[in-house]
């Protein structure tokens, strides 16, 4: 390779992403409870728009996904011209990080926050940085405390990926009140809509400057097939980002789909009941296997075990019974496995297979 054609700064300390395991070799039909998809899938409305955009592929699609954005605003009470849509929330997320982060930046998360914020630092020639948690729950003192005048974004994913904890409003103004002033608040709501009562910062973000929230239609509403996420800001961070986004990022089939998700208010209600009812059963189920676990306030478990060695001794087995899990050594937690919640049937079949394991063990 021509060693004077080099990418620039921080690229090439950027580990691959790797999503959650999907085949377990010898098995033909596992249960795949690795990437906290939903067990119910799309709304129906959802795939019958998808499949009626088929017609007119050959067309480019409309660039200011104003139905879409409207469909979001009427539903979570929000401006839509606050609101962006991308490629999952991932894209919005890289497009924050090019538009205010960049050399002699730092971007800050924390130790065990989502993977995406260290690589679109990266991309951006930024500095990641991470601040410790308490407890597996992110400590807002802690984050101030790392907080400088080369601190331009703080992403907190509220309920966290992978340990499924949150913090509340009140520590969520304390921190937006407390960054820097060049910095901005990014609240990562890929799982806010599990939570009972939470807007994902949607009201902080509608009473400050430096405060931006981005939510995904991969969790709920089960399309992340599709990648569709969107992000609401005040209009001048909105008005930069579009600045960054692709004229036709979102195809037909994606904007149609998510706007009738969207707007299925019974569909995305059942699966919102079922996984607070089957999250609590399965919780109770682990911890009845002496399994630490912290309250669940997403789509998942994170189930604690004595140590890494046994944690991934209950994976294999796991595998053995047809179950692919998540291992989360790459966030910092070796002696974790997460496991999201899925149908009745898979969570029984969790709970018995995770009884056998600890009878061997």
């Amino acid at each position: 390779m021509n060693a004077a054609i080099t990418p620039q700064p921080g690229i090439l300390d950027i580990a691959l992403y790797e999503g959650g395991k999907a085949k377990i070799e010898g098995v033909a039909d596992p249960i795949k409870l690795s990437s906290n998809e939903n067990p119910f899938g799309p709304s129906p409305k959802a795939v019958e728009a998808a499949q009626a955009t088929l017609g007119h592929l050959h067309r480019y699609p409309p660039i200011d996904h104003a139905p879409l954005r409207a469909a979001i605003g009427e539903v979570h009470g929000l401006d839509p011209e606050r609101i962006i849509c991308g490629v999952g929330s991932d894209e919005v997320i890289n497009w924050l990080c090019q538009a205010y982060a960049g050399p002699g930046d730092e971007v800050l998360y924390t130790e065990h926050g989502f993977s995406m914020y260290r690589i679109s630092a990266l991309a951006a020639g930024a500095k990641p940085v991470t601040a410790p948690e308490t407890d597996r729950t992110t400590d807002v003192d802690a984050l101030l405390a790392a907080c400088n005048d080369r601190t331009r974004l703080v992403f907190i994913a509220n309920p966290n990926n992978p340990t499924g904890t949150m913090i509340g409003q009140d520590d969520l103004a304390r921190l937006a009140e407390g960054l820097p002033p060049a910095a901005l608040l990014v609240l990562d709501g890929a799982y806010a809509e599990f939570v009972d009562g939470y807007d994902g910062g949607a009201a902080l973000v509608g009473a400050r400057e430096n405060v931006v929230m981005t939510r995904t239609f991969s969790k709920l509403y089960g399309l992340g097939g599709l990648r569709i996420g969107w992000g609401y800001a005040p209009k001048p961070i909105i008005d930069v980002l579009n600045r960054l986004r692709a004229p036709f990022n979102l195809s037909w089939t994606q904007l149609d789909a998510a706007e009738a998700a969207m707007r299925d208010r019974t569909h995305a209600d059942f699966c919102r009941t079922e996984n607070a009812r089957l999250r609590v059963w399965l919780a109770d189920a682990l911890r009845a296997q002496d399994l630490k676990v912290d309250p669940p306030m997403a789509n998942f478990i994170l189930a604690r075990f004595r140590d890494r060695e046994e944690a991934e001794a209950c994976d294999l087995f796991l595998q053995s019974r047809g179950l692919i899990v998540r291992r989360v050594a790459g966030y910092g937690l070796p002696s974790c496995l997460r496991i999201t919640v899925g149908d009745q049937a898979s969570c029984e079949k969790v709970a018995d297979a995770v009884a056998a394991f600890r009878v061997m063990a």
